[in-house]
């Protein structure tokens, strides 16, 4: 695997995903791959109890990689991109982020998919994507059954990002911790308390029975979404622009069409 790390924690219970490009953790089609190999492997594991994300250094992740959002590269990018998500739709086994730093975009969609999400003081949270003319087919999903339509078309509509502190008060993040020291510990401390002490199968059977609602929209809405992002979004001229823009690092010129 050349872009996370993987490492067993908890006599081999819990399973540590590190993000790892050695600069911002972009969600790349190789990372997306070595995310969902190493998903599909555990299939055959029947003693995991838990699965951890987070970001090697400084920052969680800066999202998917922009390069592939082009109009050619879409369609490619967003079915690596959900096979991800629908893998760990299949697997019921617990997830739980650690959010430190930059969490954007495809790296927040990471983040959303799982059950509990900790975050530390520095973490900076949002959706971006309209900002580049395009939109969250997975985000678009997932905020409004986790926060509600209201606060969900804020992140989606604006683009705006919440500290991690914000993201608590609605709801978004389980616990915040001072830094990232304290957030692993913090964690630590929760995983033992709260997983270790129950049974793999019977996690999974709980996870499959909370997320019936939260499985069925993304496996409903989710292939639409991409439809309409490959197919509708990205025959307008504004999304290509905002793309290219972002990558020759100037102001975009909106057409409005």
């Amino acid at each position: 695997m050349e872009k996370i790390k993987v490492e067993y924690m908890f006599e081999n219970s819990v399973a540590r995903v590190i993000l790892d490009d050695g600069k911002a953790n972009i969600l790349d089609s190789i990372m997306m791959k070595d995310i969902t190999d190493f998903l599909e492997s555990l299939k055959k594991n029947k003693d995991i109890k838990l699965i951890t994300f987070e970001g090697e250094g400084n920052n969680f992740s800066y999202g998917a990689s922009v390069a592939e959002h082009t109009k050619e590269k879409a369609a490619e990018m967003l079915e690596s991109f959900h096979k991800m998500f629908f893998t760990l739709i299949e697997l019921h086994i617990p997830t739980l982020a650690k959010l430190a730093g930059q969490c954007l975009g495809g790296g927040f969609e990471l983040a959303l998919v799982c059950n509990f999400i900790f975050a530390d003081k520095s973490a900076k949270i949002g959706q971006p994507e309209i900002i580049l003319g395009v939109f969250a087919p997975p985000a678009s999903v997932m905020l409004p059954l986790k926060v509600g339509n209201a606060m969900a078309d804020e992140l989606l509509i604006t683009g705006k990002i919440i500290s991690a502190d914000e993201a608590k008060s609605i709801g978004l993040v389980n616990e915040v911790s001072e830094d990232k020291a304290s957030m692993n510990a913090d964690t630590d401390e929760w995983i033992s308390k709260n997983i270790l002490s129950k049974s793999a199968s019977s996690l999974r059977y709980a996870t499959k029975a909370a997320r019936a609602s939260f499985d069925f929209f993304m496996l409903k809405h989710l292939p639409a979404f991409t439809e309409m992002y490959v197919n509708e979004l990205m025959e307008t001229h504004d999304a290509n622009e905002g793309i290219k823009a972002f990558m020759e690092k100037r102001k975009p010129v909106w057409k409005n069409c």
